[in-house]
């Protein structure tokens, strides 16, 4: 089953956006927009952060979801609404038909995270679990539509979301009347649209990039194309921007307006979370950090002032403590190491010996001494360590190995 709304509607324009921002007054809050030293001494020109992930909800995707559910005919609203999301649509869909008296139905992948479950319901929503992959609860969704009449609320796919999300762009020029470059994590495509059309025109010099995953980057081959051409099979921990297809509505207008889509990788992005957390203070999710991770990827690349848009902060916590370990990792501060010692009193103890030394912290020890791949009188340790960067971790390589401890992974 598929949805399109191409044939349907029409472009999404500066007064649309505009209406959208009147429509959200009070509604949505005007997020801040903080200054970051690091990346503007990374950059060379000053960098400031778009901060969405402080918006209701903890996303941009409120903006988008209310003025969809607000521009529907008063036997629309009767009939209630439904989405289908693993996360920040869901939120903003229930919260924004909260706010309008209007029922919401939400289909959410049986895997959903257990903080967005709860949220999306104390929302007002009534949730409903269904398939393992956001592909089998969409259509479940739209199933639900056909069936019942309730309204399908398309995260990104209808020019209403574009203007809502577009919003962002009016805030940040307003916020930064100087900007030269804005840059926003892609998914489907409709926050970078929006942000296209409300900053174009009003400013056609300030150049758009868009950011995506690498194992989830539909629009580079879709441009090149000249259509939306699906990805098989996305993976990427940024579920906010795990989207296989970018939207028809979107498409068309990023291809037009957007100058440049930029691909990282999972370690960049683990790397420019742990960096909001650490130095800006702000608890960002992967997708959220997306435009950080493309400054810290290829600085020199992003003409000042930047502005870099963190689209939410709805990250679970046990994918946020796999994520900065990973981060950690990435930077040299995180070393996992297995290795072999004699069986016997005291080898632990003289092996941790070795690692305080070079002033190794030990995080965790896993210390096994009956496996058929060990000999008699081995036994295999597994350390995870908190290091100081590359050379630290070179270091403590060659300690081990110099004290006759060859690692094994």
């Amino acid at each position: 089953m598929s949805y399109s709304t191409a044939a349907l509607v029409g472009p999404v324009t500066l007064d649309d956006v505009r209406g959208a921002q009147k429509m959200l007054s009070g509604v949505a809050r005007v997020t801040a927009m903080e200054g970051s030293r690091h990346l503007s001494q990374l950059v060379g020109s000053p960098v400031h952060l778009k901060c969405e992930n402080l918006q209701r909800t903890g996303s941009f995707k409120l903006r988008g979801a209310y003025v969809r559910i607000a521009g529907l005919l008063p036997e629309q609203r009767a009939a209630g609404v439904v989405a289908a999301s693993a996360g920040n649509h869901a939120q903003g869909v229930a919260l924004a038909s909260s706010l309008l008296g209007v029922r919401s139905t939400v289909f959410m992948p049986k895997g959903a995270p257990l903080p967005k479950i709860s949220a999306t319901r104390d929302y007002g929503a009534e949730v409903r679990l269904h398939g393992q992959v956001v592909d089998e609860t969409l259509a479940a969704a739209q199933e639900y539509a056909e069936r019942t009449g309730a309204v399908f609320i398309h995260p990104f796919d209808h020019p209403d979301v574009i203007a809502g999300q577009g919003t962002v762009g009016l805030e940040v020029l307003e916020q930064c009347p100087e900007v030269r470059t804005v840059v926003v994590g892609i998914g489907g495509g409709g926050l970078v649209a929006g942000i296209a059309v409300a900053v174009k025109a009003v400013r056609p010099d300030v150049r758009i990039v868009g950011v995506q995953a690498e194992g989830a980057a539909a629009y580079p081959p879709s441009l090149a194309a000249g259509r939306p051409v699906a990805v098989e099979h996305p993976v990427t921990m940024a579920d906010g921007i795990k989207v296989g297809r970018p939207g028809d509505v979107p498409f068309g207008i990023v291809g037009e307006l957007v100058d440049e889509v930029r691909t990282v990788s999972e370690d960049e992005l683990s790397t420019a979370l742990l960096l909001c957390l650490e130095r800006a203070k702000l608890v960002v999710e992967p997708a959220g950090a997306s435009p950080v991770a493309a400054l810290l990827s290829d600085p020199g690349a992003f003409e000042g002032p930047v502005v870099a848009v963190l689209s939410g902060g709805n990250v679970d916590p046990v994918l946020m403590q796999g994520v900065l370990r990973h981060g950690m990792a990435a930077q040299g501060r995180y070393l996992a190491v297995r290795l072999r010692l004699t069986d016997r009193p005291g080898a632990l103890a003289t092996l941790l010996g070795v690692l305080s030394v070079v002033d190794a912290n030990v995080l965790d020890v896993s210390h096994v001494r009956t496996d058929p791949r060990l000999g008699l009188t081995e036994a295999e340790v597994e350390l995870h360590l908190e290091t100081k960067g590359p050379e630290h971790c070179a270091e403590v390589g060659r300690a081990l190995r110099e004290a006759g401890y060859p690692v094994i992974g």
